[in-house]
Parts: structure tokens; C-alpha cells; sequence
């Protein structure tokens, strides 16, 4: 039996950044389009929820707890957006180059990295792609301010919900993560290469089903 090592060279892990930021927006069909990037992300907070628990009593004892569903929702943060995201957040064009607001948001989905470090690679350990399925952007605010002696940029923020998706044999989920340092670099590249595109095939966004798939 192995004696437990606490800290070991190269277990101190930790996970820092954002980038690589890539849109999908659902067509009209209900598929979703091609990506293009997101430029300027600044941050993203995860923030699931529900799972609240119920206690059921029986016989003068506690007999059962029943967990309520998950919700899966996040905060988006950036210095700007790519066009394509105007539609999902509740702009419409009126003419080239004038937009209305208030119109109907469409749904999308959205990736991003972060990178992995730990003590003896630092950040150059691996990264983190996380894909979140099912967005819809509910209404923010947008504060404009005054250029000073200390001007800032503006910063653009949104809050968005999910709807998860079907995945075959689990329950439906919102959220994918895959981890460079845990699988095979040529199967990465497979799924790298359906989200960022290449040279000759646009950058398409596989459902959890069709990411199986293609690590087979």
C-alpha cells in the first residue's frame, strides 16, 4: 500500500485565463452556424445552480432525500463582441449600418480555453476548452462614461441562461469541459478542428453525442 504524497513535484496545479473565445449561433433551423471568434474576453463565471434538496420523512425518521434539477447559467465579459452576436442580444438591422433593439434573441453556443499550470511547467502545462450549449442572453446594462485623464474602456457584460442538450446514456447537460493533459494529442486535435475550423472545413460545433463520437 502506497503512502499518500502531499505536494508532489508537479501535482501543484492550477487554472488560470481566458481566451480563444468562439461564437455559434442557432439558425433558424435549429443547427448551429459556423464559428467565429470572439476577440476581447475579458472574463467568464460559471454559475451553476438548483440541485436544491427535499427531505422526505418516514416511520419518524428521515427516509429519503430528493435533489432537485440542475441550472447551468453564466456571466460574460468582454471589451467587445463579433457581429454575429448582435442577434443574440436582442438587436436587428433596420438598414446597413442602423440597428434596432429590443427584437427577439436568438439562442447560441460559445467555447473558450483556460490554461492549466502547475509547479514545474507553469501555465505551459495545458489548457481547458469549455463549451456551453443552449445560451440565451438575458438584457444588460451598458454604462458610457466621460473620457478623463484616466480613461478605461467599456466594458460589455452579459448574463445567459441554458437549455442542455440531449446526451445519450446520461442526463442532458449545458456544459462540456475537455482537458489537453488527459487525453490523446491526436484526438484532441479531431475535436480542435471541428471548433476552430482548418484550411479546408469551417468551424463547426459538435454536440456531446458527436464528440464521442469522434474520440472513438
Amino acid at each position: 500500500m502506497a503512502k499518500l504524497v502531499f505536494n508532489g513535484v508537479g501535482d501543484r496545479l492550477f487554472e488560470t485565463g481566458v481566451k480563444k473565445g468562439v461564437l455559434y449561433v442557432m439558425g433558424d433551423e435549429g443547427q448551429y452556424e459556423q464559428g467565429v471568434v470572439w476577440n476581447g474576453l475579458t472574463g467568464v463565471t460559471e454559475k451553476p445552480s438548483g440541485a436544491e434538496t427535499t427531505n422526505l420523512y418516514a416511520d419518524d425518521v428521515k427516509y429519503v432525500v430528493i435533489y432537485g434539477a440542475e441550472e447551468f447559467e453564466a456571466t460574460i465579459e468582454a471589451y467587445t463582441y463579433p457581429e454575429e452576436f448582435e442577434q443574440c442580444d436582442g438587436s436587428a438591422v433596420l438598414q446597413e449600418g442602423v440597428n434596432v433593439g429590443q427584437q427577439t434573441r436568438k439562442t447560441f453556443a460559445f467555447c473558450y480555453t483556460t490554461s492549466l499550470g502547475n509547479d514545474t511547467q507553469g501555465q505551459d502545462f495545458g489548457y481547458k476548452i469549455h463549451i456551453i450549449y443552449g445560451c440565451k442572453a438575458k438584457p444588460s446594462e451598458k454604462s458610457y462614461s466621460t473620457i478623463n485623464d484616466s480613461p478605461e474602456a467599456v466594458t460589455f457584460s452579459w448574463d445567459v441562461s441554458t437549455v442542455p442538450v440531449p446526451v445519450e446514456g446520461m442526463n442532458p447537460t449545458a456544459t462540456v469541459v475537455i482537458d489537453s493533459t488527459r487525453m490523446d494529442k491526436s484526438k484532441l486535435k479531431i475535436i480542435e478542428d471541428k471548433l476552430y475550423g482548418t484550411e479546408s472545413a469551417e468551424p463547426t460545433l459538435p454536440l456531446p453525442d458527436e464528440i464521442k463520437t469522434l474520440l472513438q
